[in-house]
C-alpha cells in the first residue's frame, strides 16, 4: 500500500519481485486558507478499500493469495484520535506550513538541545509543530486527543484495530530521541504533551496484526493476511530503489525533490541542516535534503507557458539549448525552500534573462536549477567526508535521458535508473517480503526485487562547466533573500487589506 498525498496505489507483488496487478484511487486535498493543507483520514481508508476491491475483482487476485501487507505513507501528517479512536479533526499534512510560530517557540525553548535529541530542526512540515498548533489554537480538540498517528499508521489501524508507528515515521515527528530510539520524554515534558499520546514503536518489518474481521468484511481481504509496520514514503522509496549501502544516493524528483543517503550509524548528525531519520531497514538510518518545489517547478512552468503541449516534448526541447542555458539560471524556490536553506519566504527567480533567450533556454534553466539545488545537498555530504559512486535516479528525473545526463554531469557521478520503478510501493512490498520470512535480510531482497537499467556517466568537459555554473548559482539565495522576504511581506499585507 503506497499512500501518497493525492492518491493511494495498491500493488500485488510476487516472491520474485514481479508486480502482477496494481490499482489506485485518488482522494481530495483541502486548502481552506493559504498555508493550510488538510485531508479527511477516512478518505484514505475508502480510497484504499476501493483499490483493494478492484485488485480482487478486476485483476483476479484471490484474497487467500495475499500473504502479507505493508505500507508506505506520506510523512509528518498529524492524525488525532479521541478515546474511542475516532478522528477529531482533518489531518494536517506535510505541506501544511501554518505552524511557523510553534517552530520558533520550540527553538526558543530548547534550541540546540532539540536538534541534539532529534537530529532535526522542527520545521513547519514536521508533526510536533502541528501538534503544538492544535494545542494552542484548538485546545478543546487537544484535550480530547488520546492518540497521535501518521497517515499510513491510521490506515493500518483501520485494517487491523491495532495502534502502532514505525521508527522511520516516528523520527519524522521530531518527537523521537534518535540515539535512545524511544519517544523523548524531555521533549514531551517541555511542551506539555502526554506520553500516552504516542503510540507503540515497531520496526518496519515487524508483524502488526492480521486483517481484522470488520475490515475483512469491508474489503474482501482474508483475516489470515498479516500486516507489517511499513515506513515513511522516503524510507520505502529508498528501499524500493536499492539504497541499502553507504555508496548509493537517491535522487528523487516528484512534486518535491529529495537527495537521500543511507547512513549506517546513528551517531552522524547534520545539526538539522539535513533531515536525519530511521531507515525502514532495521538498525540503519538515512539522511535527506528536500527541495520543496523540484518537479513542481517544472509542472508550474509547463502549465503556465506550455499548457496545451506534451510534457515530454517540453522537457526535450531543452536539448535545443546549451549547458548553462545560454547564461540563464533558475532558482527553484517558488514555494519557499527546506534544505539547505530552511526559509519559507524565499522565492524563485530566473537570473540572467537576455533578449536572446528563447523558451527552450528557460526549460533548460529549470531542469538545471532543480539539479543545482540537489548539488547543494551533495556538497554537504562531501564536506562531511562521504563517498558514493552511484546516484539512483527516480521520478521525473529518470524519465528523460537528457535530464539524467544533466544529473550525471552536475553530480559528477554515475547515474542509473530502475527497470521497474515503483518507488515507495515496491519498498513497502519488500518490507512485507522480509517480514514474512521470504528473505533473511533487506539486502537479500534487494538482489531479487531491484534491477537497474540505463547508466549515464559524467562527461568531463560538461562537468567542468557545471562546476563553474554551480558556484554562480550558490550566490542566488543570499543575493535574493532580502528582496524575496520584502515581496512576500508586501503581498501578505495587500492580501489582508
Amino acid at each position: 500500500m503506497d499512500l501518497g498525498t493525492s492518491a493511494v496505489k495498491v500493488s500485488a507483488v510476487t516472491q520474485t519481485g514481479e508486480i502482477i496487478a496494481q490499482e489506485g484511487m485518488d482522494f481530495p486535498l483541502n486548502q481552506p486558507k493559504p498555508g493550510y493543507a488538510e485531508q479527511n483520514p477516512n478518505d484514505w481508508v475508502n480510497a484504499t478499500t476501493v483499490a483493494i476491491v478492484k485488485l480482487i475483482l478486476n485483476d483476479s487476485v484471490k484474497p487467500e493469495q495475499i500473504k502479507g501487507i505493508s505500507y508506505s505513507g506520506q510523512m509528518h501528517g498529524l492524525v488525532l484520535l479521541d478515546e474511542n479512536n475516532q478522528v477529531l479533526r482533518p489531518a494536517m499534512l506535510w505541506n501544511d506550513t501554518r505552524s511557523t510560530k510553534q517552530r520558533e517557540e520550540i527553538m526558543a525553548k530548547m534550541g540546540d538541545r532539540f536538534v541534539e535529541i532529534t537530529h532535526n530542526q522542527p520545521l513547519e512540515g514536521f508533526t510536533l509543530p502541528k501538534l503544538l498548533w492544535v494545542k494552542e489554537n484548538q485546545p478543546e480538540i487537544f484535550a480530547k486527543a488520546k492518540t497521535m498517528l501518521l497517515p499510513k499508521d491510521y490506515l493500518r489501524f483501520r485494517m487491523t484495530g491495532k495502534l502502532a508507528i514505525d521508527y522511520s515515521d516516528a523520527t519524522g515527528t521530531v518527537m523521537l530521541d534518535v540515539d535512545k530510539q524511544e519517544w523523548s520524554q524531555e521533549i514531551l515534558d517541555t511542551f506539555g504533551i502526554p506520553a500516552s499520546l504516542c503510540p507503540p514503536l515497531v520496526r518496519s518489518i515487524d508483524h502488526t496484526g492480521n486483517i481484522d474481521a470488520w475490515y475483512s468484511m469491508y474489503s474482501g481481504l482474508s483475516t489470515d493476511t498479516l500486516t507489517f509496520g511499513g515506513g515513511a514514503d522516503n524510507a520505502c522509496g529508498a528501499v524500493g530503489a536499492g539504497i541499502d549501502s553507504p555508496s548509493k544516493v537517491l535522487s528523487s524528483i516528484g512534486t518535491s525533490g529529495v537527495i537521500l543517503k543511507y547512513e549506517p550509524q546513528k551517531e552522524t548528525n547534520y545539526h538539522g541542516v539535513l533531515q536525519y531519520e530511521d531507515h525502514a531497514i532495521p538498525d540503519a538510518y538515512y539522511s535527506m535534503g528536500v527541495t520543496l518545489a523540484a518537479g513542481f517547478s517544472l509542472s508550474w512552468f509547463k502549465k503556465t507557458f506550455a499548457e496545451k503541449e506534451d510534457f515530454t516534448d517540453v522537457v526535450e526541447s531543452a536539448a535545443q539549448s546549451t549547458v548553462g542555458a545560454n547564461g540563464l539560471l533558475f532558482a527553484p524556490y517558488i514555494v519557499g525552500e527546506r534544505a539547505p536553506h530552511a526559509d519559507a519566504d524565499i522565492r524563485g527567480s530566473f537570473i540572467g534573462v537576455d533578449g536572446i533567450h528563447q523558451r527552450h533556454d528557460f526549460v533548460r534553466a529549470v531542469l538545471e536549477g532543480i539539479i543545482f539545488s540537489f548539488r547543494d545537498l551533495l556538497d554537504i555530504y562531501e564536506k562531511e567526508g562521504a563517498k558514493f559512486d552511484t546516484v539512483v535516479s527516480i521520478g521525473g528525473g529518470a524519465k528523460s535521458p537528457l535530464w539524467q545526463q544533466i544529473q550525471a554531469n552536475i553530480f559528477n557521478t554515475r547515474v542509473v535508473s530502475l527497470q521497474n520503478e515503483q518507488g515507495p510501493g515496491l519498498g513497502a512490498a519488500m518490507l512485507a517480503a522480509v517480514g514474512l520470512g521470504w528473505f533473511k535480510t533487506m539486502q537479500d531482497c534487494t538482489k531479487v526485487f531491484v534491477k537497474f537499467k540505463d547508466v549515464f556517466l559524467p562527461e568531463e568537459e560538461n562537468v567542468a562547466k557545471y562546476q563553474k555554473l554551480h558556484e554562480i548559482y550558490k550566490q542566488i539565495y543570499p543575493s535574493t533573500k532580502k528582496i524575496s522576504h520584502e515581496l512576500v511581506a508586501y503581498r501578505r499585507e495587500n492580501e489582508e487589506k
